[in-house]
């Protein structure tokens, strides 16, 4: 049973700095790229980041581009997002998942809880 367990959110003020994580199970996580997603409150879920299996790529999307660092310990299991310089547009649920790496597409339906990142003074 796949499970994907995010966490590492909370408050900060615009300009604050926070490091997610997001522990998975049941798939050969070093086999899949693994990428984040954000929903904010009325939007749809986008993609903001991602990272092939061995870590030789990443990719992210141009609003957290140069602000956003995704990592990732496949003898841990774990993918990580770094996020520097934080915006209130940041604020969303964080979620990961495995992914398509080409197509930046989810590969499993189901989803974690995810994470609440809000980023106001």
């Amino acid at each position: 049973q796949v499970q994907l367990v995010e966490s590492g959110g909370g408050l900060v003020q615009p300009g604050g700095s926070l490091r997610l994580s997001c522990a998975a199970s049941g798939f050969v996580f070093s086999v899949y790229s693994m990428g984040w997603f954000r929903q904010g409150p009325g939007k749809a879920r986008e993609s903001v980041a991602g990272i092939e299996w061995d870590s030789s790529i990443t990719y992210y999307s141009d609003s957290v581009k140069g602000r956003f660092t995704v990592s990732r310990d496949n003898a841990k299991n774990t993918v990580y997002l770094q996020m520097n310089s934080l915006k209130p547009e940041d604020t969303a649920v964080y979620y990961c998942n495995a992914v398509a790496f080409t197509t930046r597409n989810p590969v499993y339906g189901t989803w974690g809880q995810g994470t609440q990142v809000t980023v106001s003074s």
